[in-house]
């Protein structure tokens, strides 16, 4: 029955989802900043500009586009572009094309060597409500001019669409890696494929679900795919770490049944425990109150809490459905010829455990090195826009822009042609009329400006509209510079005595106004997340120690993996080779979905640990035996669940998609670092170091407090092995 439930709920949201169709929006503007007012002011004055506005670009290694042939061949294919479906207008150098205004001279569409020229394509939609497939048509009926000594490229947010990432691959990738580790941990194939039927189907119905909530507000377009990044990642470690209970109580002699309901009642709880951590993690993103990143906080949250639903539901009634076979061939002829054995502590993990035991200041001092060296990177991190010069090389949106960009010497229009900046200005009397007519000889004096247009008007010339194009490429430092300059001192100065305001607009300004409100309020919302999560681990461990200790690794995992975000994406270190396009800034957004993620799964291993040490110490009050028993039992399924998690999350940097790159290694290397370097060296080593103390807690405060049980103690009557011989304690319960 619960197996036909969670078939029917992936069937009926699914099919929702398909009649509903996708509505994502990546609209980063935030209200109140002056890029956003500028936007509204643009949208109410020029209503007629709403629409996606994308750029066909062509090239000539001989002769000029000035040429005959080639001013043949390209006016017939913009007469063509502009008769396609959602194409509204077309404004190229040759002529007015489709219905519009007169176009500008052809100076301002032709490169000053004459070798390079652009159209612009104006779509009757904005870029979020497109259809891809038109968009598409598009691109395929202007690159179909190209041929011997014309290049013809297309670049733009619409045409972004046709670039699209598709997710398939690293979906299969990342479940194919997972798979092995699995058998390999397993020995079983139905044991192997239960987390990973599990997870997919939490994730389908994430995924689905996911779609259906862009219909009700803001919901990134990258949110199904960091779902999916999410939710297979800690679905199938969840469905692991019952399965691995399971396998225990099996091996123990314990009935299916029996083991199945023993495994969800002790690991489950851990799970759901876990899986609140990573909620909580998520939703702190919402003190923020950013519209684009609440729909992104509730995707990646529905998908977490469906993953653990099926974890303790859907899972167990797959384990009853194989009965035995969780086990492999020789588990199960061992357990009928020999019966149920005690398992000792033995192998790797065990002489790690002792080994860190005996030298917890050397150990740890190296941990501590190492992830100070790979946070250094992260002072010098850059938040700003990652534009279309980031992209592949073999793309044609990158394609577009470096023809555009040019090299600086006659060739294309300059870099920031790919990015102008929008200067919006209210215009309440003549003084102000005349004060902003005279701006533009002002602009053009400012250094770090290429060109400055002439003033536009609406009907009532009440709103006047400059474009302005930097020096620098949108993603610059220099032209976010600009920005400032132009906001502090150039737009003042030209005011003068009278009431003149102008507003900067543009992709660069709103990437810089969405950056600055973000890194304003993230000592806030880290404060939050943290707060929240210490006071989980206080409430589940009772101690002072043991919060402060995760948050501080938390907050180490989190810097060093964002010093390697910072050397791949933002320094360029072997992006190209990833096929990641050329060194940029790194989104603004990026910092808050990743503090939230990483402080989730951080809070995952430091329960999964630390609550096998905090059994052993209320047995035996012994810290050197608590973290020795606790690093040696779950070092070996904590690693195993890192390796998939690492898999998963690297698999997805072949999404092609940056955004999903960024998070795909910033995550795995978190997870890595955390797994390796943190949990199981210097975790231990500290608590070695620290001894009783990390499980002090004030008296009164131990009475004041909730209880709270992640594991609870055994069940009278449970099953358990023979005792070890010589009366020693057992290392693993039943």
């Amino acid at each position: 029955m619960v197996i036909a439930l969670w078939l029917a709920a992936l069937a009926g949201v699914a099919a929702a989802a398909g009649v509903m169709g996708p509505a994502y929006s990546n609209n980063y503007e935030v209200p109140g900043t002056e890029s956003g007012r500028a936007a509204a002011l643009l949208d109410r004055a020029f209503p007629g500009q709403s629409g996606d506005s994308d750029s066909i670009v062509w090239h000539t290694d001989s002769g000029t586009v000035r040429s005959a042939a080639v001013r043949r061949t390209m006016t017939r294919t913009l007469d063509k572009v502009a008769a396609l479906p959602g194409v509204a207008e077309v404004h190229g150098p040759y002529g007015k094309r489709g219905a519009g205004p007169s176009d500008d001279p052809d100076a301002r569409r032709i490169s000053g060597d004459g070798h390079t020229a652009y159209a612009s394509v104006v779509f009757d939609r904005a870029t979020d409500d497109l259809d891809p497939a038109q968009v598409g048509t598009v691109v395929d009926t202007a690159r179909a001019a190209s041929g011997p000594g014309l290049q013809v490229e297309l670049g733009g947010a619409g045409i972004a669409l046709t670039e699209a990432p598709r997710a398939q691959l690293p979906e299969l990738i990342g479940l194919g890696a997972a798979a092995v580790v699995l058998f390999l941990a397993f020995g079983s194939l139905a044991a192997t494929l239960l987390p990973i039927v599990t997870a997919l189907a939490a994730v389908g119905t994430a995924s689905a679900g996911i779609t259906l909530l862009g219909h009700v507000m803001t919901v990134a377009d990258f949110a199904p795919m960091l779902g999916m990044l999410i939710g297979l990642g800690v679905g199938i470690d969840y469905a692991l770490f019952i399965v691995t209970r399971h396998r225990k109580g099996l091996r123990a002699g314990l009935p299916v049944a029996e083991a199945a309901v023993r495994a969800v009642t002790v690991s489950g709880r851990a799970v759901v425990f876990a899986g609140a951590t990573v909620c909580i993690a998520l939703l702190g993103m919402l003190v923020l109150r950013l519209s684009f990143l609440n729909g992104v906080a509730l995707a990646a949250s529905l998908t977490v809490v469906l993953t653990v639903a099926a974890a303790v539901t859907l899972l167990p009634a797959l384990l009853g459905l194989i009965g035995t076979r969780a086990l492999g061939r020789r588990e199960r002829r061992r357990l009928a010829e020999r019966g149920p054995r005690p398992e000792r502590p033995a192998g790797i993990a065990a002489r790690w455990s002792g080994f860190v035991e005996r030298h917890p200041k050397l150990l740890g001092t190296a941990a501590a090195a190492l992830m100070t060296v790979l946070a250094l990177p992260t002072l010098g991190l850059h938040l700003g826009t990652s534009d279309q010069g980031n992209n592949p090389a073999s793309s044609t949106t990158r394609r577009a822009y470096d023809l555009l960009a040019g090299d600086g010497h006659g060739s294309g229009f300059g870099p920031g042609s790919n990015g102008p900046l929008t200067l919006v200005a209210t215009l309440e009397g003549p003084q102000d009329r005349i004060a902003f007519g005279k701006l533009p000889q002002r602009l053009r004096e400012t250094p770090g400006i290429a060109r400055a247009g002439a003033p536009e008007y609406d009907g009532g010339h009440r709103t006047g509209v400059i474009t302005v194009v930097p020096t620098t490429s949108p993603q610059s430092r220099q032209t976010s510079d600009l920005v400032t300059r132009l906001r502090a001192d150039v737009l003042p100065a030209a005011r003068g005595d009278g009431t003149l305001r102008v507003r900067v607009g543009g992709i660069t300004a709103s990437y810089d106004d969405f950056a600055s409100v973000i890194v304003g309020k993230l000592p806030l919302f880290i404060g939050v997340v943290v707060a929240l999560g210490s006071v989980l681990l206080l409430l589940a461990f009772r101690s002072i120690g043991i919060p402060l200790k995760a948050a501080l690794m938390n907050v180490a995992a989190v810097a060093s993996s964002f010093g390697i975000v910072v050397a791949v994406f933002q320094w360029g270190w072997g992006s190209e080779l990833l096929g990641l396009g050329s060194a940029g800034p790194v989104e603004p957004f990026l910092p808050v979905i990743m503090v939230s993620v990483l402080f989730g799964l951080s809070m995952d291993y430091q329960v999964f640990l630390v609550s096998r040490m905090y059994e052993e110490w209320q047995l035996t009050r012994d810290n050197r035996r608590a973290v020795r028993v606790g690093l040696t039992e779950t070092s070996r399924v904590i690693n195993s669940a890192a390796v998939i998690m690492i898999a998963v999350f690297a698999a997805f940097v072949l999404s092609g998609d940056r955004t999903i790159a960024m998070f795909g290694i910033g995550l795995a290397c978190a997870v890595a670092l955390d797994a390796f370097v943190l949990r199981t060296l210097l975790v231990p080593a500290l608590m070695h170091l620290l001894g009783g103390a990390n499980w002090w807690l004030p008296s009164w405060l131990d009475r004041w407090l909730p209880r709270i049980s992640i594991e609870p103690p055994p069940e009278p009557g449970t099953a358990a092995p023979p005792g070890p011989r010589g009366g020693e304690k057992p290392l693993v319960k039943a």
